[in-house]
C-alpha cells in the first residue's frame, strides 16, 4: 500500500527478542512497507518533537511494563516512557489526530483521558471473543467486521474506569473495555490487533516468565492460540491505514 505520507510506530518493548517481530506484525497487519511505517523505539529515544505533523498518523504498540505499579518501583525508561506517551495522548486528543493506543497504550490514554486502569480486568494470555458495542457497528473503523470475533489478549491491568471522553466500542465477558474513540480519530484496543496466532506463540515464548500465564504451561497456551482463529483484528489494522492515508 502506498500512502502519501508515513506512518509512525512506536515500540515500548525493552526485550531485543520482541521488537523485531512485534514490528513485522504491524508491517504485516497494515500492509505497509518499512518506509511507509517508519519504527521509533521508546524505549532507546525520546518521543519524536510534537506535533507530528509529517506523519499520517501513529500506532502505539504493546509492553511488559504496567502503569499500575508503583512508581518507585518503575525504571528511569519506563517513567520516560509514559511520559512520552502521555504528551502524545494530550496531544492526540486536542488536536484529534490519528492514533491507535494498543494493549499498554490504552492504559495510558485512559489514564490521561481521566480513566481508572486497575488488575481487575486481566486476561491470561489466549484468544477470547470480542463483541461491538451498537456504536462500534456504526465506527467507520470498525463498521462491517463480525459483531462478535476472536481476538488475542495478554494483560495484566484493563480499563475499569471508561473515560467520560470515550465511546465505547467493544468489550468482552472478562474486560468490559476492549475497543473505545475518543474524538474522531483517537482509538485504543485492549486486544492486540496486529497479531496472528503464531505471532502471539513466539510473543508467548520471550514472555513466558512475566507472569501473563504460568511459565510451566506455555505449551498449553501455545497449543490454544495454535487453535484459534482470527481474521477481524488486522482489519483494523488495515483500515486504520486507509482511512488515515490520505493528506489529512
Amino acid at each position: 500500500m502506498t500512502t502519501s505520507r508515513p506512518f509512525l510506530f512506536l515500540s515500548a518493548r525493552p526485550e531485543e527478542d520482541a521488537v523485531t517481530p512485534e514490528y513485522e506484525a504491524m508491517l504485516a497487519a497494515t500492509g505497509l512497507g518499512a518506509a511507509e511505517l517508519l519504527h521509533h523505539r521508546l524505549d532507546v529515544d525520546a518521543l519524536p518533537a510534537l506535533p507530528l505533523d509529517g506523519f499520517a498518523g501513529v500506532i502505539v504498540g504493546g509492553s511488559p511494563y504496567n502503569i499500575t505499579q508503583l512508581s518507585e518501583r518503575k525504571s528511569a525508561t519506563q517513567l520516560r516512557v509514559e511520559h512520552d506517551l502521555a504528551r502524545l495522548a494530550d496531544w492526540a486528543v486536542a488536536a484529534d489526530f490519528p492514533v491507535l493506543f494498543t494493549c499498554y497504550g490504552i492504559g495510558m490514554l485512559t489514564q490521561c483521558q481521566g480513566g481508572v486502569v486497575g488488575t481487575e480486568y486481566g486476561e491470561e494470555a489466549g484468544p477470547v471473543t470480542v463483541t461491538l458495542t451498537a456504536d462500534g457497528r456504526a465506527d467507520p473503523l470498525l463498521a462491517g467486521l463480525e459483531s462478535s470475533f476472536s481476538a488475542l489478549v495478554g494483560h495484566k491491568e484493563a480499563t475499569s474506569v471508561l473515560p467520560a471522553s470515550a465511546t465505547l466500542l467493544a468489550t468482552s465477558e472478562a474486560c468490559p473495555v476492549q475497543i473505545y474513540r475518543v474524538g474522531t480519530n483517537v482509538y485504543a484496543t485492549q486486544f492486540h490487533p496486529e497479531v496472528l496466532p503464531h505471532d502471539f506463540i513466539a510473543r508467548a515464548h520471550v514472555y513466558k516468565e512475566h507472569g501473563y500465564f504460568p511459565a510451566h504451561a506455555l505449551d498449553e497456551v501455545a497449543a490454544r492460540l495454535a487453535a484459534s482463529v482470527v481474521t477481524e483484528p488486522p482489519k483494523i489494522m488495515t483500515r486504520f491505514v486507509e482511512r488515515f492515508s490520505t493528506v489529512r
